[in-house]
């Protein structure tokens, strides 16, 4: 198991406040954060992604920030080394470590390591499945032969069952089935961890404002800067960034992209939801908690 000892972890939904919470929760522990986050990763993705500002990684040191061009990609095998460095480094300063960010299977490897296959998801299923019927077993069996080739090596052509199954794990998870088959899956790691947790009503609502803030901001031009630039497929999922090229090419109006965009967060909010309810480890905090209620349910010493 890698090791995470002396990290906490503090995580919750998008738009739950997460950010705010652990520069204070930082200070008053004299720790470093090191982000949980796919997205943050990528140098350019700044708006969209609610990446911490300047100036609130000057107030605190943050990791794992702006370390790959929105071309390259990471899956949560990378990401797990990289944390884990990050870790020994600030522990080697002296410092706590402090993992913060909403990435769902980053978490879920941290605590009980990376191997779970996903849960199906029928209409990629069934799309990956008519590709089979129209282009045939073999194409199909290339392209996975493309993103696994270890696994693909194994598995015939016919086998269109499993083909269609390791293809559906590399959508979801952007990581190979081969690879993810070689890691472990062991009991939870004792890592204490906290979810900011709001009123599914509320939650939704602070969704909807913090998207039109990052208009405000500026993520309109910030994704028009990113139009004449090669995306990885990894990058390329960030929840927004599609839908504003969209419009961008003379698709939907901004409003009905702004209306797209809250609609497809407040999705992705509840699948992150759900993950969180499967990690029975993870101990919820009301979302508008002081930082104080924070140390005391974690049993820190101020």
């Amino acid at each position: 198991m890698h090791d995470f000892s002396d990290a906490l972890i503090l995580t919750g939904p998008t738009a739950s406040g997460k950010s705010a919470l652990a520069l204070e929760l930082a200070e008053r522990i004299g720790g470093e954060i090191v982000a949980m986050d796919s997205m943050t990763l990528y140098r350019g993705l700044d708006i969209g992604t609610a990446k911490p500002t300047t100036a609130e990684r000057a107030r605190v040191p943050h990791h794992l920030i702006d370390v790959l061009e929105p071309w390259q990609s990471a899956n949560v095998a990378w990401w797990l080394d990289r944390a884990v460095e990050a870790c020994e480094a600030i522990r080697g300063r002296g410092k706590r470590p402090l993992l913060v960010g909403g990435t769902p299977f980053y978490l879920k490897a941290m605590l009980h390591g990376l191997f779970e296959s996903p849960p199906s998801d029928e209409g990629l299923r069934k799309r990956l499945e008519a590709e089979a019927n129209e282009k045939g077993n073999e194409a199909l069996h290339a392209k996975l032969a493309a993103v696994d080739p270890k696994l693909g090596a194994k598995l015939h052509a016919n086998d269109v069952r499993r083909v269609v199954r390791a293809l559906e794990v590399f959508e979801l998870t952007g990581t190979p089935l081969s690879e993810l088959q070689q890691t472990w899956d062991a009991p939870a790691a004792e890592i204490p961890c906290v979810v900011l947790a709001w009123p599914r009503e509320v939650l939704y609502e602070r969704i909807n404002r913090r998207v039109e803030a990052m208009i405000a901001a500026g993520w309109v031009e910030e994704v028009r800067g990113l139009m004449d630039r090669p995306l990885s497929r990894e990058a390329s999922q960030a929840v927004g960034y599609a839908e504003l090229m969209a419009h961008l090419r003379g698709g939907p109006t901004l409003a009905d992209t702004i209306a797209l965009i809250q609609q497809r967060t407040r999705q992705f909010a509840k699948r992150q939801l759900t993950w969180f309810r499967g990690l029975p480890t993870c101990r919820s905090i009301p979302g508008n908690a002081m930082v104080e209620e924070l140390v005391g349910q974690i049993g820190l010493k101020p």
